[in-house]
């Protein structure tokens, strides 16, 4: 379970002093903070000059059908809603376990239970919006989860980042070192596995399949481990609400007949499914990452 922002740029962030001001800040009100947060973002809008040339590119390639203007204000609420989701963090990592009761809803947890009680494994499918840590939060406080873990080379980041994530309850991190077979056993063991399949990985583990109408390089693995570990496929959405409103985690039904033997046919419902989501909430999703980086045989890199 990666952070929300691209590693490299969340670690020149927090340094020792931005972990202090982050732990001020997180106690201000939900309100003030979304407030203090888009003007954070705004400013990253202007500072982050490579992250902002990532974004615009992403968003201009999926969005042809908006004119020049709607594109670039639609970065730049990528931008708030990044700086509110940084600010807000705070919260998730030194609040208490009533104030994130308070701010991260969650709808659909029967759902988890009733498969845990069938004792079927279970995928928990996550989509990179910027609200995932506070679902991710949100999740722990209710189950023992497995997740995928990418240490991080800032060692300050590395400690409140790591120490966070373990608040509350008793949360595997895995690395990819560890393989799928550790995760596969940590399923069917009873822990939903909380995965984000939707970033730019190696070629090796990935096919070419559309999204947002562009051949892209996504990996197979929801396929795969749905299989290996005869896991149920649960979609969960977290959503960023407006005004300080705090969070909403939606966890759907357990999708059918998948996964099925076309791997290919399996990652391009993966995709679409997706992109639908991204389409209610395009502000919100982790468009600051190199999506398109990794490009077929014969076309140049975008970025």
């Amino acid at each position: 379970m990666r952070p929300c922002l691209a590693p490299a740029m969340l670690s020149q962030l927090l340094s020792l002093p931005a972990v202090v001001l982050l732990w001020l800040a997180h106690f201000l009100p939900p309100s003030i903070l979304a407030i203090l947060g888009g003007g954070l973002g705004r400013l990253l809008y202007y500072l982050a000059r490579r992250r902002r040339k990532i974004a615009t590119l992403n968003i201009d390639w999926c969005f042809p059908e908006l004119d020049a203007k709607r594109r670039r204000q639609l970065v730049q609420a990528n931008f708030r809603a990044l700086g509110r989701s940084l600010l807000e963090r705070g919260i998730l990592w030194w609040g208490s376990r009533e104030r994130i009761e308070r701010l991260v809803k969650v709808e659909g947890e029967e759902k988890i239970h009733a498969l845990q009680q069938a004792g079927r494994p279970i995928i928990l499918l996550v989509p990179h919006f910027y609200g995932l840590d506070a679902g991710a939060m949100a999740i722990a406080m209710r189950f023992d989860v497995v997740t995928i873990y990418a240490p991080q080379r800032n060692a300050v980041f590395e400690r409140v980042f790591y120490k966070g994530r373990r608040r509350f309850g008793d949360q595997v991190m895995l690395t990819r070192q560890d393989g799928a077979r550790a995760t596969v056993k940590a399923m069917k063991s009873g822990r939903p596995f909380y995965y984000l399949p939707d970033l730019n990985y190696r070629r090796r583990d990935s096919i070419f399949v559309p999204f947002f109408g562009i051949q892209t390089a996504t990996i197979t693995g929801l396929s795969r481990l749905s299989k290996a570990a005869g896991a149920a496929v649960v979609p969960c959405v977290t959503r960023m609400l407006p005004g300080g409103q705090g969070y909403r985690v939606e966890i759907g039904d357990a999708w059918t007949e998948f996964p099925t033997d076309d791997v290919v046919a399996d990652t391009t419902r993966m995709n679409a499914w997706i992109e639908s989501v991204v389409r209610t909430m395009p502000e919100q999703y982790f468009w600051v990452h190199r999506r398109f980086k990794t490009r077929p045989e014969g076309e140049d890199r975008p970025y």
